[in-house]
């Protein structure tokens, strides 16, 4: 794998020979903030007119924010079309999963390329946090620009089939020293409880359903257990901010720090934060040089991840507490004395009974040099290098005085990663305007290498029962290299028609097998806009702004699968607990990895139509956007059987297409002197679809996908097949009596054959909602400000998985009993059914994710200085039929969700 490294470091010299690259750019170097005064809009590796846009981009930027968010996409969620945000969870940290346009990959990674001031991030996660993308301050980003459709997005080519975020963070400017210091203090609290049986209808459904022997063991307590595990939880954000001018060297320094106490009891999130942007000019402000430094730790305590479980199914007559000592004082459940090892541990115990922390730390920084040339001012060389390292450690530590801790006499498990993204990117840029034939030429060619590098020491695992050895895990390093050549070229003609081409070729190591025929992709793309409302035809229509029609083309990637190595042979060393015994010997044996030699790149063909729109001075703008995408070479995993000699797992298996339309509307209805509303509207839908399989499976082939049910082993709901939506339930059909009641175990022969078996089931809804609607407004009138947002999901199915896993089986088993949903009690079905389709239940929602009400002061303490204090609220609301706690949840199946908090926060933001 390294030889390939060495491989792309000295390639670019005859392959750029062998590659003719045209393309664009324009200046990024003199800042986000002039971008944002000349309605410019980042499009990767440079920005552009807003108005000469030929691509399906979006830009948020800081004015449009949500407020309160802990990770920086929170700060977008609802505001744009086509992009999906779905929280991860309520804990603090937990950050969120991001679909633009409903991805385009079965099994692969679906997540867009994040780009970090001009530095692509890695997709994979960090040991000891929650989610990599919470240890930026999102105080510190200015701007978010999306590329949505190929055509934009192709100049990003192999990852960029998802589509890209591009993040530009605030930058200093010349002048006085300016002080912006923010702070916020903030209370959460839960939703709600899952509707499980309170503790006397838990009485009588054991009296009427179990034997004498499972009655006795009723308590005489009635504990709600959801109760006692969340808290009202506090949290502060602090944010100070000094930007200005010395003697020609722009800056900003920012500080924060961010506490958040999970609604969960023994959760907490500590974010200390510290970035440094400096923008000097140097040889007649010829060469610009932007510096940025941006450094986090972070502190986590996570509480057990089965609390929240055992809150729903532990028998609520029990008391919290027991005259036993081996188990910390908290009830658990015995068996002749001793624990009983299948009953459910109580959920105080869990918590209390151990402690689960994380320190993490990461740095980056960007060198970005922009020179343009002295003999030729038209012609630009910009460098920019990037390296970000981060680490992250834990202990994982449970007490031996505790019910999970008991049979081991406690237990320590330690664990560190650390991981570093190198960057090195250069292009040349010349943007000539020819008036000869009334045409502004903008063309760039550049050259990328990026390495990932992935280091996990041995973890360690020691018990409290000296006759238990200690577990040890193994050494893991590994190296993801990507190089490529990109160029862009864009035509704008007599500012009416413009015509953008790009073409980027990529090489992984992923796909490296000994030969470079699998490692290298090619992504072309091109576009074309015209301004209608320039025609002459069009001078007498005052009343129109704007009005261009686009089209777009593009061919980008995907390779974000099956770790760094799937593409050649690899063997592992077996762990302690799979040795080899030859007399009272024991030997490590190694044993061969799964790869494919012949797996390459998944690439996504999109079209795209759209039409941009301003009438009345831009007071009524939007836009419509039309595609279609069609996936091949999808990557996916396909089980081998055992015996069978290829070892390929991981393959190109088939194809996908998926196609919808998205609409935004914005109106400002008042703006005067003293009053201005601005209402912001978003609509998307999209339906995806999978279109083929390769020969390699039938056609009929069945991929099971999505998260592991509980109520049993190794299950999952849901699948992928030919002529279906992608993580569709795959499920048996119910049947009801006259009454509407479900008949227990009774589903419907779908292919008549006269029994029930697996070939019954069928594909019923799926992930994919029919409809996303974003809603904001924000009304300013003299020195007040009211604005709220609101987003609606139609068509929204979730599989509730805590319903399916309750039975009258389920409240007396093993010698213990345990509650169930209340729907269980209707149902009064023997034992579980995960199969039956009645627990795929509609889960559309409206939510209103926030709401803030602000009053600014004014020249506080002197001219130019404000004081803005607010009152804002957060998740307000939900309207839904889903019988859950919470209808949003990512992946669709609800088993043991961590909640979203509603949050409650006061702050002030002090500026001079």
């Amino acid at each position: 794998m390294r030889n390939f490294s060495s491989v792309l470091k000295i390639a670019p010299a005859f392959l750029l020979a062998g590659t003719v690259m045209q393309g664009q750019t324009t200046d990024t170097t003199s800042g986000s903030r002039e971008a944002s005064i000349e309605e410019v809009v980042l499009i990767g590796y440079g920005r552009q007119k807003k108005t000469d846009l030929t691509g399906s981009i979006v830009s948020v930027s800081e004015k449009d924010f949500n407020g309160g968010a802990t990770s920086p996409e929170q700060l977008i969620q609802g505001k744009t079309p086509g992009v999906a945000i779905t929280g991860n969870g309520g804990a603090p940290g937990s950050g969120s999963t991001i679909r633009i346009r409903g991805g385009a990959s079965l099994n692969a990674n679906s997540s867009p390329l994040i780009v970090i001031d001009g530095i692509p991030q890695d997709y994979n996660g960090l040991s000891g946090a929650s989610d990599p993308l919470a240890l930026i301050n999102p105080n510190d980003i200015e701007t978010f620009d999306i590329l949505k459709d190929a055509s934009a997005a192709a100049i990003y080519g192999n990852r960029a089939s998802n589509g890209v975020i591009l993040i530009t963070t605030k930058r200093g400017s010349s002048g006085r020293l300016k002080v912006n210091f923010s702070t916020t203090a903030s209370v959460s609290t839960k939703m709600g409880n899952v509707d499980v049986l309170d503790a006397d209808r838990f009485r009588e459904y054991v009296l009427n359903n179990t034997s004498s022997n499972y009655a006795s063991k009723l308590g005489t307590a009635s504990t709600n257990w959801q109760d006692l595990i969340y808290q009202e939880a506090f949290g502060t954000d602090n944010n100070l901010a000094l930007s200005g001018g010395i003697k020609g060297l722009p800056y900003r320094l920012s500080l924060g720090y961010n506490e958040q106490n999970g609604i969960v009891r023994t959760n907490s999130f500590r974010r200390s934060s510290v970035g440094l942007n400096l923008n000097p000019k140097f040889l007649d402000n010829h060469l610009t040089v932007n510096v940025t430094a941006k450094g986090t730790f972070t502190d986590n305590q996570f509480p057990d991840g089965g609390a929240i479980n055992s809150a729903i199914y532990f028998d609520p007559t029990q008391e919290v507490y027991m005259d036993d000592d081996r188990f910390g004082g908290y009830y658990e459940w015995l068996l002749n004395g001793n624990l009983n090892v299948n009953g459910t541990k109580n959920p105080l115990g869990l918590l209390y009974g151990s402690r689960r922390v994380s320190s993490v730390y990461r740095g980056v920084g960007g060198l970005q040099l922009d020179y343009k040339f002295h003999f030729l001012p038209d012609l630009r060389w910009n460098i920019n290098l990037g390296y970000d390292y981060s680490k992250g450690e834990g202990v994982n530590r449970v007490y031996a005085n505790s019910g999970a801790g008991y049979l081991d006499q406690g237990s320590v498990n330690t664990y560190k990663q650390m991981k570093t993204n190198k960057l090195l990117e250069t292009y040349l840029n010349y943007v000539k305007n020819i008036s000869a034939i009334n045409t502004n030429v903008d063309v760039m060619a550049g050259y990328a290498y990026q390495n990932f590098n992935n280091e996990v020491p041995a973890g360690l695992t020691t018990f409290g029962d000296p006759a238990k050895p200690s577990l040890s895990g193994r050494n893991y390093e590994s190296d993801l290299t990507l190089l490529s050549f990109y160029g862009r070229a864009i035509f704008t003609i007599a500012d009416k028609y413009i015509i953008t081409g790009s073409f980027r070729r990529d090489g992984s190591s992923r796909f490296y097998n000994g030969t470079t025929d699998n490692a290298w992709g090619n992504f072309p793309a091109v576009a074309a806009a015209w301004k209608i409302n320039e025609e002459n035809f069009m001078q007498n229509a005052a009343f129109v702004n704007t009005l261009k029609l686009r089209v777009g083309y593009g061919v980008t990637g995907q390779q974000e699968i099956a770790g760094p190595y799937p593409s050649f042979a690899a063997y592992n060393l077996s762990g302690d607990g799979a040795q080899y015994g030859f007399g009272d010997q024991f030997y490590y044996m190694y044993r061969p990895q799964v790869y494919n030699p012949g797996l390459t790149w998944e690439t996504t063909l999109t079209q795209n139509i759209g039409l941009d729109f301003g009438f009345a001075n831009n007071r009524i703008n939007g836009s419509i956007d039309v595609y279609k995408k069609n996936t091949d070479d999808l990557l996916g995993y396909v089980p081998v059987p055992a015996g069978d000699l290829s070892n390929f797992n991981n393959k190109n298996i088939g194809e996908m297409e998926n196609k919808g339309f998205e609409v935004t509307l914005n109106l400002v209805p008042v703006r005067s002197e003293n009053t201005t509303w601005d209402l912001n509207f978003n609509a998307t839908h999209y339906t995806s679809k999978v279109t083929s399989l390769s020969d390699q499976v039938a056609d009929d082939y069945i991929i099971q996908f999505g998260p592991v049910l509980a109520g049993g082993v190794g299950n999952q709901i849901q699948a992928h097949s030919v002529g279906y939506t992608p993580s569709s339930f795959y499920v048996y059909q119910q049947v009801y009596d006259a009454n509407g009641k479900p008949l227990d175990n009774v589903f419907v022969d779908r292919n008549g054959d006269g029994q029930i078996t697996t070939e019954d089931k069928y594909f019923y809804k799926s992930t994919t909602p029919d409809a996303i609607f974003g809603f904001s407004t924000k009304l300013a009138h003299k020195n007040w400000d009211f604005g709220f947002s609101l987003r609606a999901v139609l068509g929204n199915y979730v599989y509730n998985n805590a319903a399916s896993n309750s039975s009258v089986q389920n409240i007396a088993t093993n010698e213990f009993l345990s509650n169930v949903y209340s729907s269980a009690a209707t149902n009064n079905f023997a034992a579980i059914r995960l199969w039956s389709d009645m627990y795929v239940e509609n889960a559309s929602f409206l939510r209103m994710d926030n709401a803030t009400i602000g009053y600014n002061f004014g020249d506080f303490m002197a001219k130019n200085s404000n004081l803005r204090v607010y009152g804002m609220a957060q998740n307000v609301f939900v309207i839904s039929k889903y019988s859950g706690v919470d209808p949003e949840i990512f992946g669709n199946v609800d088993n043991g969700f961590y909640q979203r908090p509603k949050v409650y926060s006061l702050g002030l933001n002090f500026q001079f």
